[in-house]
C-alpha cells in the first residue's frame, strides 16, 4: 500500500511539473487563410521575399543569369530562429528563403538577415500555420509549435559571438577587402562620444569602467580605435589587458587589432595579447 502512495505521488509530481502545450511563451496568430490552410506544398524553386530585401534570392526565375553580380562585402546581418515541434510526424519549416524538413522536431535556421520574416510549417507537404517573425539583428528567436496551439514564442536572445564579427570575413579578408563596410550595432563617433562622457561621470576608478563597458556595451560593436581609447582610459595594465581580451570578438576589424596592443603599457601585455588572439 505504501509503494502505491509512492507511485502515486511521483506520478502526480511529474505531471505537476510536466511542460503544457500553449502554457509558455506568446502565441503568434496564424494568418494562413482557411483555404489555404492544408492545402499542399508545391516546393518552388525560391522564396519571394518581398517582406525583406535582405533575401538574395529575390525575383529568381530559375534560371542562372549568364552574367553574375558579385556582392563581395554586402552586409545581411545576422540573426537564427530555433524552432521546436514537440509531436510526433514529418514537419517541414521554411523561414524566409529556408526550407528544412526533417521528423527530430528540431529546426535551427542560421544566417537570417534582421527584419520581417515570413515563416510556414507544413505537415507532410500541408500547410498548417503561417505568420511573421520580426528578427532583429545578431539575435536568436526560440519558438515551439503545437498543431492544436498554435506557434509561441518564448524568448529572444543575444547571440553570442563565434569569434568573429561578421560570418563575410571568413571569405572576404583572404581577397584582402578591409575597406569602409558599414557592420551592424558599431558606434558611431558621437554615440562612442557620448558612452565614453557617461562612463567617465559614473565610474571613476577601473573596476567601475569595466564593469560599466561590459554592461553597456554588451550589445554594441567597437572599432579598433574605440577599443584603444577604451583601453587607454585604464589607469592599471592588468586591466587593460584583460579589457583587450574580452572586446576582441566584440571588434568589427580585428586586422587593426595591433592598434590596440599599443595601448598596453608593456610589450610584455602586447605580447600576451597577441599570443591570446592568434589561439583562437
Amino acid at each position: 500500500m505504501k509503494s502505491i502512495c509512492i507511485s502515486v505521488l511521483l506520478l502526480f509530481a511529474v505531471t505537476s511539473f510536466a511542460q503544457e502545450a500553449g502554457k509558455a511563451g506568446e502565441l503568434l496568430k496564424n494568418e494562413a487563410s482557411k483555404t489555404e490552410i492544408g492545402s499542399v506544398n508545391n516546393k518552388k524553386s525560391g522564396v519571394n521575399g518581398k517582406n525583406n530585401p535582405g533575401f538574395r534570392n529575390q525575383g529568381n526565375s530559375g534560371f542562372r543569369t549568364n552574367s553574375p553580380q558579385y556582392r563581395w562585402n554586402q552586409e545581411y546581418g545576422y540573426s537564427e530562429v530555433f524552432l521546436r515541434i514537440p509531436e510526433q510526424g514529418f514537419f517541414s519549416v521554411e523561414i524566409g528563403d529556408q526550407f528544412i524538413s526533417n521528423n527530430s522536431g528540431k529546426f535551427r535556421f542560421f544566417d537570417l538577415p534582421a527584419g520581417r520574416i515570413p515563416i510556414s510549417i507544413y505537415e507532410s507537404g500541408y500547410l498548417l500555420y503561417r505568420t511573421t517573425l520580426n528578427v532583429k539583428n545578431n539575435s536568436r528567436l526560440v519558438l515551439d509549435f503545437f498543431t492544436n496551439e498554435g506557434l509561441f514564442l518564448l524568448d529572444s536572445y543575444p547571440v553570442q559571438s563565434y569569434g568573429f564579427n561578421s560570418w563575410n570575413d571568413i571569405w572576404n579578408n583572404p581577397y584582402g577587402n578591409s575597406g569602409n563596410i558599414n557592420y551592424p550595432n558599431v558606434m558611431d563617433n558621437q554615440t562612442f562620444q557620448q558612452f565614453m562622457d557617461t562612463m567617465k561621470d559614473r565610474a571613476w576608478f577601473d573596476d567601475k569602467k569595466l564593469a560599466f563597458i561590459n554592461q553597456q556595451g554588451r550589445h554594441a560593436m567597437f572599432t579598433s580605435e574605440q577599443i584603444s581609447i577604451l583601453v587607454k582610459d585604464l589607469s592599471f595594465d592588468k586591466n587593460k589587458l584583460a579589457l583587450a581580451k574580452s572586446l576582441f570578438p566584440k571588434c568589427v576589424d580585428k586586422q587593426k587589432y595591433f592598434i590596440v596592443g599599443e595601448a598596453l603599457d608593456f610589450e610584455s601585455s602586447r605580447k600576451e595579447l597577441m599570443d591570446y588572439i592568434s589561439k583562437l
